[in-house]
């Protein structure tokens, strides 16, 4: 992916973008999300997650760590 990784703030269904980039990178898989693209993540934890599956595992993940 062309153009680096943006900062983002995640918000409760949005994003604000503190410093501009092309992509970030899931928190669980390390893939790279297209900020086109990006759904899905943790206002929390502050964290991007590439789908809906990888989110829950990562909320699963943590329910068992609580």
């Amino acid at each position: 992916m062309t153009g680096g990784e943006a900062k983002i703030k995640y918000l409760d269904g949005d994003f604000d973008v503190m410093m501009p980039g092309a992509y970030v990178t899931c928190a669980v898989t390390g893939k790279a999300i297209a900020l086109e693209d990006l759904r899905y993540w943790s206002v929390d934890r502050q964290e991007p997650y590439f789908d809906a599956d990888v989110s829950m595992q990562a909320e699963l993940a943590q329910s068992q760590n609580a």
